[in-house]
């Protein structure tokens, strides 16, 4: 839909260095915008070199998965799925579907998350629980689930987020006894001369395109260095934060005094910035305080849980700390192109975000979800986990005990306002894939999933 945006009158005033003064005289604080101190810089040969391997196949133990399988410009840098489908799946978004040949061995336990300016450095944690996250007080200034295996070399926060999903049997490491790289993560051989990280690098530095850019990227590989993951995860990290930096929608126009809003994204803007209490949580220029909160989304899937767990839980935050006090809390999303990144919450429960902010801001409890409301392509019906329900009862009410409650609900009239100032959030250059294209072939000679 074509947004108009009409130009304020002399009642609504737009203060724009740090606050909007309603004609009431209240006054809504408003972030700082997004501008080039926020990113790093990189070469463009290094951001070029990390397009080809965000695209390349190779990366993952069978070459059948990138990292674009799972975010996808076509789906807001999603996958367009509530939970997705890793290793054993063909196609791509929801058309996605199981491989009779290699059928997967459970659902990616949560919703893939949009890429929209992750490499901020407002961004202080990644993943719905935080488990990789800055933390100074250690030697490769990360926390992350690998503790003391963890090696230095990573460049950014970005960058040591991708060693997981190729460590992830369901993602793209592959299954049992599939490859080489499958074999050593079920092993528990990540790290050192003979892990997985070091089998993946030692693959791609085999294909001799990728092996010349390195050397024109990195002068330590030119001087003779082998490649390492980490260059990999480097480079992959500067074209994310490249291609999909987003820092021209209509809010970012608005906050650089460029644009006025009409009256309906006004009085959204204000319901989120003053009395429905958004941006408490919903704080900073990516819309994220970088922290977690119980807000009661329905568990749908396998859950985050150990292979040899019983269960189908999420228990969110608390699996990194331990605290029962953080129990079914998850980091607060950035909502920089919420529109485009259907569907919603950590584990993708409602693909309509109407649908999601009525719940989101509601007082009631979880009864009436509905398993409807979520985009899950079928699987083997006799698998549970791979046919998620609305959940086991007892979750549902331990989710909904620890969860924030709203001291009012929504109004429709104040859903809708709300919409249309989320709307705003949506860049142009979002809805035509970011600012890096697809590129026409890469160095394995792989398909592309366009």
């Amino acid at each position: 839909m074509r947004l108009s945006f009409l130009t304020l009158t002399s009642s609504i005033a737009i203060a724009v260095a740090s606050s909007i003064a309603m004609a009431e005289n209240r006054t809504i604080n408003l972030p700082d915008p997004l501008t080039d101190d926020c990113f790093p810089v990189f070469s463009d040969a290094e951001v070029e070199l990390g397009q080809l391997l965000f695209w390349d196949k190779a990366l993952s133990g069978n070459n059948n998965i990138a990292c674009a399988s799972c975010h996808h410009p076509k789906f807001g840098t999603s996958d367009g799925l509530s939970l997705g489908m890793g290793e054993g799946g063909v196609g791509l978004g929801p058309d996605r579907t199981p491989d009779p040949d290699n059928y997967p061995e459970q659902r990616i336990p949560r919703n893939s998350p949009a890429l929209w300016n992750v490499g901020s450095n407002e961004y202080t944690a990644l993943f719905a629980d935080g488990r990789i996250e800055i933390d100074l007080s250690r030697p490769t200034g990360f926390r992350t689930p690998l503790e003391d295996e963890m090696v230095s070399g990573f460049a950014s926060l970005l960058s040591a987020q991708t060693m997981f999903p190729v460590l992830s049997g369901d993602e793209m490491a592959g299954h049992y006894h599939e490859s080489d790289i499958s074999m050593l993560v079920r092993q528990g051989r990540l790290t050192g001369d003979d892990g997985a990280w070091a089998a993946i690098a030692a693959k791609i530095s085999e294909i001799p395109a990728y092996e010349q850019r390195f050397e024109r990227v990195y002068p330590e590989i030119e001087a003779g260095r082998a490649v390492h993951f980490t260059d990999i995860s480097n480079a992959i990290a500067a074209f994310m934060t490249v291609a999909f930096r987003s820092t021209d929608a209509p809010f970012d126009q608005m906050l650089r005094d460029e644009l006025g809003f009409d009256a309906a994204q006004m009085r959204g803007m204000e319901l989120f910035y003053g009395e429905g209490q958004c941006s408490s949580c919903h704080a900073g220029s990516i819309l994220s305080d970088m922290s977690y909160h119980a807000m009661g989304e329905p568990q749908l899937g396998p859950g985050k849980t150990e292979r040899f767990e019983g269960h189908q839980r999420d228990m969110g935050r608390m699996r990194v700390t331990n605290d029962l006090e953080d129990a079914y809390a998850f980091r607060t999303p950035s909502l920089r192109n919420v529109t485009l990144t259907a569907p919603y919450g950590h584990s993708g429960a409602y693909s309509v975000l109407a649908d999601y902010l009525r719940h989101h801001v509601s007082t009631d409890d979880l009864n009436e979800y509905s398993i409807v409301d979520a985009t899950l392509p079928a699987m083997n019906v006799g698998k549970p986990d791979l046919n998620p329900s609305a959940g086991a009862g007892s979750d549902f009410r331990a989710i909904s005990d620890a969860a924030y409650r709203f001291e009012r609900d929504f109004t429709d009239d104040e859903i809708d306002d709300l919409l249309q100032f989320l709307a705003t959030l949506e860049d142009p250059v979002a809805k035509n894939g970011g600012h890096i294209g697809i590129p026409d072939s890469v160095p394995s000679g792989l398909p592309i999933d366009r």
